[in-house]
This record gives C-alpha cells, sequence and structure tokens, in this order.
C-alpha cells in the first residue's frame, strides 16, 4: 500500500489588515458625511418645537386678552388687559364674574426655551418678554409678545430672537 500525500495548502480565514483598513476608511467617510445631516435634523427638530411653543403662549396671551376684554378678568381702568406675567399665564386669575369657579387657567406650565443655554434658570427667565408699550425684558409691565432669548440663527438664517 502506497501512501500518497496530497499537498493541501492552507488558507487562512479572515481578513487582511489592509482589508481592515479599507473597510474602515469606507466607514469614517459614511459616518463623516452623515453628520451635518443628523446635526441639522436635530436642529430643525428643536425650531419646530420652539414654534410650537411660541404658538402656544401667544394663543394664551391671546385668550387672557380676550378674557380681559369679555370681562371675565378683573382689571384696572389703566390697565390694557394683558398678563402682567407669563406666571399669570401657567397659575391662573380669578374669574370675577363667578369667584365660586375655580381659576381661568391658560397654560398647563411655561415651557423652557429649547434654545435656552443656561440650565440654571427658571423656564420663565428662558423667554424674552415684550410689553404692549415695547419695553423688552425685565422693565416689560405685561405680556403682549414672547420671543426666544437666543441669538442664535436659525437654518432660515434669521435670529431665534426675532420668530
Amino acid at each position: 500500500m502506497m501512501l500518497y500525500l496530497r499537498h493541501q495548502s492552507h488558507r487562512y480565514q479572515g481578513f487582511t489588515l489592509v482589508e481592515l483598513l479599507v473597510a474602515l476608511a469606507l466607514l469614517a467617510l459614511l459616518v463623516s458625511a452623515a453628520t451635518p445631516m443628523v446635526q441639522i435634523n436635530a436642529k430643525r427638530q428643536k425650531e419646530q418645537e420652539l414654534r410650537r411653543m411660541l404658538w402656544q403662549m401667544r394663543d394664551a396671551v391671546d385668550a387672557y386678552k380676550q378674557a380681559a376684554d369679555d370681562g371675565l378678568i378683573k382689571k384696572n381702568q389703566n390697565d390694557n388687559g394683558y398678563p402682567p406675567t407669563l406666571r399669570a399665564l401657567a397659575n391662573g386669575v380669578e374669574n370675577s364674574q363667578d369667584p365660586a369657579k375655580k381659576k381661568l387657567v391658560f397654560l398647563r406650565r411655561i415651557p423652557r426655551d429649547p434654545f435656552a443655554e443656561n440650565p440654571e434658570i427658571s423656564n420663565e427667565e428662558t423667554w424674552l418678554v415684550r410689553a404692549y408699550d415695547g419695553t423688552q425684558g425685565e422693565l416689560a409691565t405685561d405680556v403682549y409678545d414672547i420671543s426666544s432669548r437666543s441669538t442664535q440663527l436659525g437654518i432660515n438664517q434669521q435670529p431665534y430672537n426675532t420668530w
């Protein structure tokens, strides 16, 4: 009996170093291309949230003004009917036509500006308030309009504090 020894070449399974480097380079290229799109999408979502919050708060200011004009909210002769602070929208005010009823509440809570940079300030302080007479910020004696305090530019190249 003759013993035949076959010459078998052993092929190693796995990846070579060059194949791994090429794969990593392609992966890095894909990630670097996708990163700006993820950042723009995140910014777009925050902008949509800002629009929604501004709409809700401005709607609450308008509802307060309408209630004051309808006589549901007691106001002085010199008052213009706008809420004195944002907190008044969330805390509520007495119904002057029926004091036994619950307070008139226009917001469940004061939302936080999604572009507020300082986490230590209250939700109310993240907004810039403009009074009926045009004064802004801490000098405002009533809430006629609300905007973001952020001076960052939006995707539309408009600063958020002008929205």
